[in-house]
């Protein structure tokens, strides 16, 4: 994270868009710490797909999502642990069914606490979104994969194994052509790699690269990545090709014996010249770290 003040992370229900049929987005606006937040309806169900960061952000979300179902039961699912995408899932306890793949329940457990008070350390905004917000406590956890019929239409939760975390799943609308990664894609900013160590040194580059290949060869309809805006299957592609980039870059050097500190000082500069409009530059010098861990192992 970049040391400036971070702005409030809210979530704006009112910018709700259907992207297809019962399927619906409320869209981050480039907003830091604000998640594409997914609602998708079937005749019997209504699956909410990731939180927002709080208290104050899920109710809206879970306000929005009662009226849509009208009734009908309500589920709710993360793409991953992480505070913005899943800490606000103690709003929908007693409304709405939690469910997490078995790892990202493990992540919820080990890590959770730790990452909630990183993310109440940023202080301002997003420290008050937090007060008194809980660990979520997934109310389902399903191993291999699960089918969620929500009424003539069922919903894919599919983990997909270490990428941006352990514990990642990509939620697919077959019907719909609709796929939501979560933070394994983004749009307009260098790929988040959380690369903490020895807290956290789960993400791995290598296999990213290889979940996004297997999920870019299906070609859904429409993407929606975990931050900035929707797209196709391009939306993969490009995230793809930043990965290539930054592994290679960074592996040429790593072989040639050059130091980490040069390796990030040289690829950070190159990357920044090829992408100049993107967000996120602090990412790069984690990525480098990450890739070079992997490269030595």
């Amino acid at each position: 994270m970049t040391d400036e003040p971070i702005p409030d992370p809210a979530v704006r229900v009112s910018d709700a868009q259907e992207i297809a049929p019962d399927v619906l987005v409320i869209p981050n606006r480039r907003v830091q710490l604000v998640p594409n937040i997914g609602v998708v309806a079937g005749t019997r169900a209504v699956l909410v797909v990731d939180t927002g960061v709080g208290t104050a952000n899920a109710e809206q979300v879970l306000a929005f999502a009662s009226e849509v179902a009208a009734g009908r039961r309500l589920y709710l699912t993360s793409t991953h642990f992480h505070p913005e995408h899943a800490f606000g899932a103690h709003v929908f306890a007693d409304r709405a069914t939690y469910l997490v793949n078995r790892a990202q329940a493990e992540d919820l457990k080990t890590k959770g606490p730790g990452y909630l008070e990183m993310f109440r350390g940023f202080g301002g905004a997003v420290a008050r979104r937090l007060d008194g917000v809980p660990v979520p406590n997934p109310d389902v956890v399903y191993d291999d994969g699960y089918d969620l019929d929500l009424g003539g239409r069922t919903v894919r939760l599919r983990p997909t194994g270490r990428g941006h975390t352990r514990g990642d799943q990509v939620v697919e609308v077959p019907d719909a052509g609709v796929l939501f990664t979560g933070d394994l894609a983004e749009t307009g900013q260098f790929a988040i790699f959380p690369w903490f160590p020895p807290y956290d040194t789960d993400v791995s580059g290598v296999r990213w690269l290889a979940v996004l290949d297997r999920l870019a060869a299906a070609r859904p309809r429409v993407v929606v990545p975990g931050h900035g805006e929707l797209g196709g299957p391009r939306v993969l592609d490009d995230v793809r090709a930043y990965l290539r980039e930054l592994r290679n870059e960074t592996w040429r050097r790593h072989d040639s014996a050059m130091g980490e500190r040069a390796i990030v000082a040289e690829v950070r500069a190159l990357l920044i010249e090829r992408h100049p409009e993107w967000a996120g530059r602090e990412w790069i010098e984690r990525g480098v770290g990450c890739l070079c861990a992997e490269r030595a192992a």
